[in-house]
């Protein structure tokens, strides 16, 4: 079993002004002159952690990772103002200009997956190769299974705390309640939603639950951004034209691009049928299912998967 390469810190670190109101942080990591690859975090709003470079062989790869607009040391924190999925690709492209960067792998996972997805069928002559780990496409019905529906029957002990906060009465449409109150202005309200709402997902992220990852959902910094910028982009529908419109991009323009998938068999985040979806659309896909892992990317078969599969990007 292959596991995460050993701790690094970046060669470089800078911030990048992208807007009148953000400014991303961004860092650097394994050889200069490595082959590049650049990291897309999760979330959205799920900002980056030092074990993100830990994926790719130090020794081969330039790995390029930054915090999405609103998250982690990008600024201003938690911020919704000209954030959605287009300013987040302009980003990328942006970056990838600066950097002076031809082509590059392209990793993402779980919301990652999205971003990678959205940035790939826009600017595919970008992209070596796609790395995918926890498929989410951003359709209705995978977050009405997870904010309304489906992953509740699974999780009841932790959907009852995740509704607390939501009165009988408005029940009906927890995603619209949740956003409501995210975005009221009120502090102990907002803060109150937010640790609900991030705590939910820490509890369902792994296949055997792990307190660590539910008390790191709950801080006060981190579940902000992650439960505003989540809410934000679940209400506008990823900021896409159509249900489904991301998996048609994909089919049209993705049918050359080199793509793994790495997907846990009982991720329940992120469940297994939007990968197949994309296996189904573009054959030439590998479709790895884990079968004794949920969601989270540090399960042991999830990197062993990951780890595999950028080794062997990294071999060309």
């Amino acid at each position: 079993m292959r596991t995460l390469y050993p701790p690094i810190e970046p060669f470089d670190a800078f911030r990048m002004r992208v807007s009148p109101v953000h400014e991303l942080y961004v860092e650097q990591a394994g050889n200069p002159q490595g082959t590049p690859v650049v990291f897309f975090h999760g979330g959205p709003g799920g900002g980056l952690d030092p074990m993100h470079r830990r994926y790719f062989d130090p020794a081969r790869y330039r790995v390029v990772l930054f915090d999405q607009r609103g998250t982690g040391k990008s600024t201003p924190h938690a911020c919704l103002d000209d954030n959605s999925t287009w300013h987040l690709v302009a980003d990328a492209e942006a970056l990838r200009e600066r950097l002076g960067i031809e082509r590059w792998h392209v990793f993402g996972g779980s919301w990652g997956s999205t971003l990678a997805l959205a940035y790939a069928v826009t600017h595919a002559a970008r992209v070596m190769s796609l790395t995918l780990r926890g498929v989410f496409l951003l359709r209705k019905a995978e977050i009405h299974w997870f904010y309304q529906e489906g992953a509740s029957w699974i999780f009841p002990d932790a959907w009852e705390r995740f509704v607390e906060p939501i009165p009988e009465t408005e029940r009906g449409d927890l995603l619209g309640a949740y956003y409501r109150r995210l975005t009221c202005g009120d502090a102990a309200i907002e803060g109150r939603c937010a640790r609900a709402w991030s705590t939910w997902e820490g509890a369902t992220s792994k296949l055997i639950p792990d307190d660590g990852l539910v008390q790191r959902c709950a801080s006060d910094l981190f579940a902000r951004q992650l439960a505003r910028i989540e809410a934000h982009y679940f209400v506008n529908r990823g900021f896409f034209e159509k249900d489904g419109w991301l998996l048609d991009e994909a089919r049209a323009k993705l049918g050359g691009t080199p793509l793994v998938m790495v997907q846990g068999r009982y991720d329940v985040v992120c469940p297994a049928k939007s990968a197949w979806d994309v296996k189904r659309a573009l054959p030439h896909a590998e479709l790895r299912l884990i079968p004794d892992a949920g969601h989270a990317s540090s399960e042991v078969g999830i990197v062993d998967a990951l780890v595999e599969t950028t080794d062997r990007f990294a071999r060309g």
